[in-house]
């Protein structure tokens, strides 16, 4: 055991084993993220966020853009609803940062280090904890969707394979929400850092607008490359028919890219920070 001296008390630091193997790692996220899950019972007011934002998204871009977009409302909403899923699995990750940096503010995580456990192992853990957010979202989503008209016109099994890839690629968007909640300062910062980057990649894709070709050439050019764009039109493909072409493919190839990338960085800054 080694020691540590923070501002208020001395911290012991158990050493983690040399080497902890893939399985035991993750056997500790899972741990770890149960913990997260838990503390939901006590403090459910955390999901009102997740639960009142797909329904004013769904409302207020249906009855804003429906009539100009499609012709109708109920056309419109074919196509709405699966670009929502995509741009809803990008904003119920942007509440894991704070959460996260709030945990450290709090000391949370010295506790962590303190155990015997996998290095990663808090950070998996808090990522797969807050997959209770992404459930919760697209669970209102689709089911307030239903009732305002929203029909799936493809089999069940492309339906799973539509929310799997969102899941994926959820989770995969999570790393980066992580690595802003490692770099922020305090929590207050978090949610600006998060709509600097989160903006851009939903608002700036064919979730609202499936039809790209009356953007300027600049904006089409994103669109294009843009990896919410390629999720979007998956999710329509998947939900009410029509050709995928490599959408879902360079969706997992940006969800592997990210994990790649942002991983790594977020365990730099977890050793430096927590």
């Amino acid at each position: 055991m080694t020691a540590i001296t923070t501002d208020a008390r001395r911290v012991s630091v158990a050493e983690p084993p040399a080497h902890i193997s893939p399985r035991r790692t993750l056997r500790h996220g899972l741990t770890l993220a149960w913990r997260n899950i838990a503390q939901l019972k006590h403090s459910p007011e955390k999901l009102l966020d997740t639960t009142l934002m797909p329904i004013i998204f769904l409302l207020l871009f249906l009855y804003v853009f429906g009539g100009a977009v499609s012709g109708s409302t109920h056309s419109y909403l074919q196509q709405l609803l699966p670009g929502l899923v995509a741009q809803m699995a990008m904003f119920a990750t942007m509440g894991l940062g704070t959460a996260l940096n709030e945990d450290i503010h709090k000391g949370v995580f010295d506790r962590f280090r303190s155990l015997p456990i996998a290095r990663s192992a808090p950070l998996i853990g808090t990522v797969l904890g807050d997959t209770v957010r992404f459930l919760t979202v697209i669970t209102v989503l689709v089911g307030f969707g239903s009732a305002l008209g929203f029909r799936f016109h493809t089999d069940p099994l492309s339906v799973l394979a539509a929310l799997g890839l969102a899941y994926v690629f959820y989770l995969a968007v999570c790393w980066l929400s992580v690595l802003v909640g490692l770099v922020a300062p305090s929590p207050d910062t978090v949610q600006g850092l998060s709509f600097m980057w989160v903006m851009p990649l939903t608002f700036g894709s064919s979730i609202l607008v499936p039809n790209t070709s009356t953007m300027p050439g600049w904006l089409q050019a994103w669109t294009k490359v843009n990896p919410v764009t390629h999720l979007a039109e998956s999710m329509r493909a998947l939900m009410v028919g029509g050709p995928i072409g490599n959408h879902a493919w360079y969706t997992l190839a940006w969800a592997a890219g990210i994990v790649v990338v942002a991983f790594p960085l977020a365990m730099r800054m977890y050793s430096r920070r927590a």
